[in-house]
């Protein structure tokens, strides 16, 4: 028989398949030569108390020959010759995954990606971390595989109602994932391995009969009677298609802005804006984990979760990165934003996370309010955008050029003390002593000095003499891309645009998803939508 049970073990036990069977024995009354194997179903870690446990669910076969987990199988068509056409615009997470939708639909996806494939795209980021050059097209955000290709392969998500996040991470397992993202409760591909999985993906699409094409930047929609017959790009080229994915992600600002002089409606949305801290992960492990010992080395790098209501807003930990590294994540030049990101193993020196505060549009008004020469149309539907704008720009000026970031250590920011020193950070294009409330608005810059006290409280250390609240830790501005400042309307049943019926907005860009696995559900929820 096949019997799904729960076990709760040290890290050295978890890690042993001998420890696990004569545990499933234990715990089901068996003999152990009566369990002949079992498949993990979720594993966790909690280290909330004293000892650090791994808790374990998984189905074990008992007194029946054992067999390996059969792989979930995909019906990819051939759609060479399909009469329908879809021209998806962007190749992230959102248009891939609707690409791989219609080709089981038997549509054929044409998908316009502004920026360039996976290997290209490396050799922008590279001149951009070591001599403070970008490529405006072709960056963090922009290129094959979206924000996440290359700032880190986060795939876990809050929402189940978006679509089917099980069928996600077996299309990612059978494009080459590890299968442990299957089980794993926080799933992590990690950038060092995304990159090849991104690129088999764009093989299967091209091989079914699918079109990928780069660097072709959207500039412009040919539309008659309320439906988009083509789409221009910048090259002068014009796509037609019988349906139009708009799956551009949170940083196609141009996007927005055709949009909107165009009179196509989209909405003003609050996002989150705020830094990047990083702390030594030796830090954070003693923290979460205690000192070090034989148990404790066998655990992942410790990461962390939080949040805090200060004066109406919350500030949060956002896309922490144990073992990872601070990015320079900007699309323009004199615009600095940072991100984080891991590779797989998770082994760099150094833990960062977004520390970020929510911003409302009232907020946003307020702030232009004061201001002698601020943005005045408080009605426009890009209120949000400019602001996000704003700051960067100031993050920029403050770190003095070329990419470098503005930082401060965590306690002389909650004093408003110049950091006389920095301590070593993983940002590669440098990081300059600075006041940060120079670069930040006063509503984010005070939450952010009040929360940060207050995590000191929320994440007491296992080792007194390690903090969270230290000056080992370093603040580095600005996070502001966490997700889009826009909205883009649809239909809720249909999901279509209210006004261009054959539009389809998708994903972050268009303020429905918020990272990779929600962006692949939406993207297969729309390119659904499109097969109807």
């Amino acid at each position: 028989m096949q019997q799904k049970i729960s076990l709760k073990l040290l890290p050295s036990d978890a890690t042993s398949n001998t420890a696990i069977l004569e545990n499933i024995a234990k715990t089901t009354g068996k003999k152990l030569t009566e369990i002949t194997g079992f498949h993990l179903i979720k594993k966790s870690l909690d280290a909330r108390g004293k000892m650090v446990w791994i808790h374990l669910t998984l189905k074990a076969f008992i007194n029946e020959p054992f067999h390996k987990k059969e792989s979930q199988s995909f019906d990819f068509k051939d759609v060479s010759k399909s009469l329908r056409k879809v021209i998806i615009i962007g190749g992230g997470p959102a248009g891939i995954f609707a690409a791989l939708q219609l080709i089981e639909c038997g549509i054929k996806p044409i998908i316009l990606e502004r920026g360039k494939e996976v290997r290209a795209r490396r050799r922008d980021l590279a001149v951009l971390n070591k001599e403070g050059i970008i490529n405006p097209e072709s960056n963090y955000c922009f290129g094959e595989g979206g924000a996440g290709t290359y700032s880190d392969g986060k795939l876990y998500t809050r929402s189940s109602k978006r679509g089917n996040i099980t069928r996600i991470l077996n299309l990612f397992v059978h494009f080459g994932a590890d299968e442990n993202i299957l089980y794993e409760a926080h799933p992590h591909i990690g950038t060092n391995k995304l990159p090849a999985i991104i690129t088999m993906m764009r093989k299967r699409i091209l091989d079914c009969g699918g079109e990928f094409h780069f660097e072709k930047k959207v500039i412009d929609f040919n539309i008659e009677n309320d439906k988009i017959l083509s789409a221009k790009t910048a090259d002068g080229a014009a796509f037609n298609g019988n349906s139009f994915i708009l799956a551009t992600g949170h940083s196609a600002r141009d996007i927005f802005t055709l949009l909107y002089k165009k009179n196509i409606e989209i909405i003003a949305k609050g996002f989150a804006l705020g830094v990047r801290i990083e702390h030594p992960q030796e830090l954070i492990n003693t923290i979460q984990y205690g000192q070090i010992n034989q148990e404790v080395n066998l655990l992942p790098p410790a990461s962390y979760s939080l949040a805090q209501q200060v004066e109406g807003r919350g500030v949060f930990s956002f896309c922490m990165c144990p073992g990872g590294i601070i990015a320079p994540a900007a699309t323009n030049e004199n615009e600095l934003v940072v991100n984080g990101w891991s590779p797989s193993k998770r082994n760099n020196p150094f833990a960062n996370s977004g520390m970020v505060v929510q911003v409302e549009i009232e907020d946003v008004i307020k702030h232009f309010s004061k201001k002698k020469n601020g943005f005045s149309d408080f009605k426009s539907p890009l209120i949000m955008m400019n602001f996000q704008k704003e700051i960067e720009k100031k993050a920029f000026e403050s770190g003095g050029g070329k990419f470098v970031a503005p930082a401060q250590r965590m306690v002389d920011f909650t004093q408003d003390k110049f950091s006389s020193s920095l301590p070593k950070c993983s940002y590669l294009p440098g990081v300059q002593s600075a006041l940060l409330k120079e670069s930040l608005p006063l509503f984010i810059n005070e939450r952010l000095k009040a929360a940060l006290q207050l995590f000191a409280k929320k994440i007491p250390s296992k080792n007194k003499l390690h903090n969270y609240f230290s000056n080992e830790a370093i603040l580095v501005a600005t996070e502001s891309r966490t997700s889009s400042p826009i909205r883009i309307p649809r239909d809720e049943k249909l999901l279509h645009h209210p006004q261009i019926k054959n539009l389809f907005p998708c994903g972050e860009g268009a303020g429905y998803a918020g990272g990779i696995v929600s962006a692949a559900m939406d993207g297969e929820k729309v390119a659904l939508a499109c097969c109807l």
